[in-house]
Formats: C-alpha cells, structure tokens, sequence
C-alpha cells in the first residue's frame, strides 16, 4: 500500500512530464501507422501486392524480438564519460533490425512491447517517467532508420538512415534530458538539478550547468548508442535477412536484388 501511494505521488509530482511523455508515445505510433500506410500504397502500385500492417511475419518477428530486446536491456553497463546512473545497453538493435526487416511499426512495437514488459516485471521507481522516456529515445533513434529504409532498401540508404537516427538519438535524448528528465528527477529525489550537475562535473570538468551537462555527458552517451548499434545491425542484418523475409510475399526478381 505505502508503495502504491509513493508511486501515485511520484507520478502526481511529475505529472505535466508524464503527460507530455505519453503524448510523445502516441505521436510515435501514429506516426509508423501513416508511415506504414503510404509505403503499403507504393509498394502495391510497384509490384501489386502489399503486406498487412500486422501481418503473421510482423507479429513473430515483433514477439521474438522484443522477448530479445528485454533481456538484453539487463545487460547494462556505464560509460566512463557520463554519470553512473545513465547505463549502457543494446536493447535497441533487435528493434532497429526488426525495423528494417518489417517496417517502422514494428521497430516501434518491439521498443513498447521492450518497455512494457520491463514495467510489468521489474515495477517503475520513477513513477513510469523513465521508463517512458526510455521509449521515446529509442523511438527517436528507431523511427527516422526504419522510415528512410522503408522507402528505399539499399545498403547505402540503410548507412545513412542509421547516420540520421544516431543524429535524432542525440538531439532528442539531451531535449529530454534538459527540459523533462533531469527536472523530474530532481522532484522525485528532492536533490535539484545541481546535485546532477555536480555528479557530471566530478567526471567532466567542463560541466557546469545543464546545457554543458547534455552537451558532454548526455549527447556523446546517445551518440556512442547510436553508432554502436548501428554497427552491430550492419553486421548480423545481412545473415538474419533472409530468414526474416522468408514468409514476405513475392516481389518481383529485379525490385529483390536491389533491396539490401
């Protein structure tokens, strides 16, 4: 009962955060669906045929892959140029490769689905704004590769997809950071932005306020993300490819041999 209570207080301290962030979950998913839609008409038109937005492939791949991506979002781990409390994992490569493989919605339901899971199991300490925000950096990242890729797959689309998404990671973690997530933590653990600050400067000499904080701390931390997982996508995607597209339906020989 205490522990319900302290979360509705958390939640309720936090709540013009909270609503914002929901609000950012939803425009991301509405986002995918119109996505989905105008490249389900062009795919039509080209070869005449088109996959259903929830089709038997999508599905498996959503389920399989978000069941990876919440195991590998408990082997995290700290940067040496970023504070402690912002923990490293790879939990957005099954997203990205799901993605490319089945079209932004997926990638994006595999990121919920990912969060989802880890609310359900582990519980929130931070009155679900962490574990929102989590969705909507990942989403961040997810959304413009998978959205450039979804309408034109070649490997060098694909590099430059992923070049705008590790960008968007960037620019939308150290937003967040600097308007929602460090005001919010600084209410929910009654410390003030200052003590963050402080933790950063201890690291970084050059931070010293919040600006400097996502420039040096958060910015560099999101970039590195990016890159990483991105790499490692380029590596595996090649090989899991063809097993992913397996059930697609039939396109014809000289549009398969252009896609990556």
């Amino acid at each position: 009962m205490k522990e319900t209570q302290t979360l509705f207080d958390t939640i309720r301290g936090n709540l013009g955060t909270f609503l914002a962030l929901v609000l950012l979950v939803v425009g991301a998913i509405a986002i995918t669906v119109v996505v989905e839609k105008i490249a389900s008409k062009r795919e039509k038109e080209r070869t005449g045929r088109s996959e259903e937005m929830f089709s038997i492939r999508r599905v498996a791949i959503i389920g399989v892959f978000s069941a990876i991506a919440f195991v590998l979002m408990f082997l995290e781990f700290p940067l040496p140029f970023a504070p402690s409390f912002y923990k490293f994992d790879f939990s957005d490569i099954p997203a990205l490769i799901g993605g490319f493989a089945a079209g932004p919605m997926v990638g994006v339901m595999i990121e919920f689905i990912k969060v989802a899971l880890n609310i359900i199991i582990q519980g929130t300490t931070s009155g679900f704004v962490g574990e929102i925000a989590n969705f909507v950096v990942g989403a961040a990242f997810i959304l413009p590769a998978t959205i450039i890729y979804r309408f034109k797959k070649t490997r060098k689309v694909a590099l430059i997809s992923c070049l705008v998404g590790t960008l968007a990671i960037a620019i939308v973690g150290s937003t967040l950071n600097a308007f929602f997530l460090l005001p919010a933590y600084a209410i929910m653990f009654g410390s003030g932005i200052d003590a963050f600050i402080q933790m950063g400067a201890a690291i970084n000499p050059a931070i010293s306020n919040v600006f400097t904080f996502c420039l040096f701390a958060v910015a560099p931390f999101n970039l590195v993300k990016g890159v990483a997982d991105s790499a490692i996508t380029f590596l595996v995607y090649k090989q899991l490819s063809p097993i992913l597209k397996a059930d697609q339906m039939a396109v014809p020989k000289k549009v398969a041999n252009n896609e990556a």
